[in-house]
């Protein structure tokens, strides 16, 4: 017997449904998560027998404002949906591809796709940075040209949709708390808003790179980046430091990665600093640059390199040493502290997967540069005294200082200071005053934050946008 033209079919509806799953190639995560939840003949979440309600008018509304926050309504199939919206309710079937169970399943399906993808896309991004960022470059890779790790670029631990996230979304349409959730997955806060504000009137390049920094303002950090109180930020595309207290601000200009050793994003904690440090060189500079030169004693004399077993840390001779033992990993190369050293006269450490730190440096007329992508991936500090005094805080013990000051080659401040430079002027004339003081721990940590943002307000509070000296931009854009 022929079904009725205007009665569902669930059986035929769960058919449609199944095919459209099956034809649907997205591959992010919100349309495997439907595809998999219509594949196993779940219940309907929009469409009963008394047809569509209003939660989904709910959700048509809230995607007709997506163009303001610079987001394509194309993505979210939304003329479909609004078609197909009027013709259940309008009994308006016509054609064997708009019959009513025909119309019901393609509804149901998009409507449940635009509903989780925009959902999930507020409340996480609509980009993976993790996913995005840490597989762009190539590290190493076999003479096949097989991918044998990427670099990582993106070390920023943040919340990220789960399946369990994605099943309440759908228990939410469910339960009629479709307006709820969407208020709820809203971004939020200063810069957001900020943005936001400026895009109406925005065109062109200016659009783009304002669309790019909202996404980035949609990850949500497990280490967000406050609005106030005592922390420091690096923002890599302005070649700047921000070290923030709470009615004060120091900034300084640094020197971040080059584009083959590029500067990592990352959140941590500045936890401890070394005055005069032993630079111990990376694997990644020892096959680059430091194993071709195996037994060249005047290049190691030179830059004041020396070989040590990992295993004993016992010195050997460079002409012991050979590139292929070099390159085993069985052995490091490390520069002598103190003038001259690659490092330059203070480090600020803090844990990060990357070997990589803020620092002084024996070049400063880099920072007199307007592109100041040089370094091997370490950001260098035009101002690496006053940072140091920033970290250890208001209540900093001056003799502490003065020893700093002095293992630093500058000038002491306080007496005791000056009364120790001139009773030992013998033993500093030779070099021997970058261990008056060396380890220096920093308590209470100060947070860190090393980001990429191509609007960024400067020392004024200006908001300005910087050059994308990376790329990102190019890249968050072709991903959005």
């Amino acid at each position: 017997m022929k079904t009725p033209d205007f009665v569902f079919d669930m059986d035929a509806i769960r058919h449609q449904l199944r095919q459209i799953a099956d034809a649907d190639t997205g591959r992010t995560a919100a349309p495997a998560q439907v595809r998999k939840h219509y594949r196993e003949a779940n219940r309907l979440l929009w469409i009963d027998q008394a047809g569509v309600d209003s939660r989904a008018d709910t959700l048509v509304q809230r995607l007709h404002t997506v163009g303001e926050q610079g987001l394509s309504m194309h993505i979210y199939h939304l003329d479909a949906i609004e078609r197909d919206m009027e013709r259940l309710r309008t009994l308006d079937f016509e054609g064997e591809r708009n019959g009513i169970n025909q119309v019901t399943a393609r509804l149901e399906y998009n409507l449940t796709k635009a509903f989780t993808r925009y959902a999930a896309g507020q409340r996480f991004g609509f980009v993976n940075p993790h996913q995005v960022f840490n597989r762009l470059d190539i590290q190493k890779q076999d003479s096949t040209g097989k991918v044998l790790r990427y670099r990582g670029l993106f070390d920023m631990a943040m919340d990220l949709p789960t399946n369990g996230y994605y099943d309440k979304l759908m228990a939410q349409v469910a339960h009629d708390s479709v307006g709820i959730c969407l208020r709820e997955v809203q971004p939020h806060g200063r810069y957001y808003e900020q943005l936001l504000k400026m895009l109406p009137m925005a065109t062109g390049e200016e659009r783009r790179r304002i669309l790019c920094n909202m996404e980035r303002s949609r990850w949500r950090l497990h280490q967000p980046i406050p609005e106030q109180g005592r922390f420091i930020l690096v923002n890599i595309p302005a070649y700047h430091l921000y070290a923030h207290d709470t009615d004060s601000l120091l900034d300084m200009r640094v020197v971040c990665g080059n584009a083959e050793t590029k500067t990592p994003q990352l959140t941590s904690s500045v936890q401890w600093m070394e005055v005069n440090p032993q630079w111990v060189i990376p694997m990644s500079i020892i096959e680059n640059d430091v194993a071709k030169r195996a037994g060249d004693t005047a290049y190691f004399q030179r830059n004041r390199y020396h070989i040590y077993e990992r295993a004993t840390n016992k010195e050997l001779p460079v002409t012991s040493v050979s590139r292929d033992m070099l390159l085993s990993g069985k052995y490091k190369v490390a520069q002598q502290g103190g003038a001259g050293n690659s490092l330059g006269r203070i480090i600020f450490r803090f844990p990060n997967n990357f070997s990589v730190f803020l620092h002084d440096t024996s070049n400063p007329g880099a920072f007199s540069r307007d592109q100041r992508a040089m370094s091997h991936g370490c950001v260098r500090v035009s101002k690496p005294f006053e940072l140091a005094r920033y970290v250890l805080g208001d209540e900093a013990d001056e003799w502490l200082l003065d020893r700093m000051r002095i293992s630093m080659d500058l000038t002491p401040q306080t007496e005791r200071g000056q009364r120790y430079v001139r009773e030992n002027a013998d033993k500093l004339k030779k070099g021997e005053y970058h261990k008056l003081v060396g380890y220096v721990p920093v308590k209470p940590h100060v947070p860190l934050y090393i980001i990429y943002n191509t609007l960024w307000t400067d020392e004024m509070g200006v908001m300005r946008s910087w050059p994308d000296v990376y790329g990102y931009d190019k890249v968050i854009w072709d991903h959005l």
